[in-house]
């Protein structure tokens, strides 16, 4: 192959098919107790991740379980602050206790999404990643508040969705749409591809927009997802584009 393409999935949130997933991916981002996940369900999926020899990442999330992290939380800022950190360190100590690395970090649902609209959520987020004093990459949505105030401090990835519609200001149509998910294989590959091949998105509206991504996430409970990124392998193929990691 002579170009590769990066993907990552959102594993360990106790869905059905990680095992099948993870050969398939690049990067997996591990829920790690905020959203979903707990410490057995964050060993095991490191372990497969190694087997396989998938990036770790640590997925933290507002903690809400009830509402699978997906909806925003008012916290104070130490608060958020203390539950981002104890999620990351959670998984990173899990990552080296089974001899492996943690590579990056993704938030997840709806702390990913204010923290790419709202600068005092960024920040905050930011300022206890950096307490850290780790070294990871930091998974970051198209022109984000968090990728504008994360420049320079973090070696970041810029990240899009391979089965999710966006706006033309560059937010993802809302779950709570009708067509807020991508789900036939398709209109998956050709999504993704336009975004590789000619760093464009077609929004909802139909309007295009720039968007040169370093990572492109399917989610794991996305329909079909594993015949999905089955596919997309075939089709990269046909195209000379190898998935890294594959």
């Amino acid at each position: 192959m002579e170009k590769t393409i990066h993907i990552n999935c959102d594993l360990g949130e106790g869905g059905k098919y990680d095992e099948q997933l993870m050969p398939l991916i690049s990067s997996c981002n591990i829920a790690c107790g905020g959203h979903a996940g707990n410490l057995e369900s964050m060993h095991r999926t490191v372990r497969l991740a190694m087997e396989h020899d998938v990036e770790i990442g640590a997925h933290p999330s507002y903690p809400d379980r009830k509402n699978f992290g997906r909806q925003h939380m008012d916290m104070s800022e130490e608060d958020l602050r203390l539950s981002i950190e104890g999620q990351v360190l959670s998984l990173k100590q899990i990552a080296e206790s089974e001899g492996g690395k943690l590579s990056h970090v993704k938030l997840h649902g709806a702390l990913y999404n204010d923290a790419a609209k709202d600068e005092r959520i960024a920040e905050n987020i930011i300022k206890c990643l950096e307490d850290l004093e780790a070294d990871f990459v930091l998974f970051v949505p198209l022109n984000s508040k968090i990728s504008e105030l994360a420049a320079g401090k973090f070696d970041l990835f810029f990240e899009a969705f391979a089965d999710r519609n966006y706006n033309p200001d560059y937010s993802l149509v809302s779950r709570s749409e009708n067509e807020a998910l991508i789900t036939e294989k398709e209109a998956v590959f050709e999504h993704v591809f336009r975004m590789y091949k000619e760093a464009k998105i077609r929004t909802i509206s139909g309007v295009e927009i720039e968007a040169k991504a370093d990572t492109f996430c399917l989610h794991s409970d996305t329909p079909s997802s594993v015949e999905i990124l089955q596919f997309l392998h075939k089709k990269f193929a046909e195209n000379r584009i190898g998935v890294k990691n594959s």
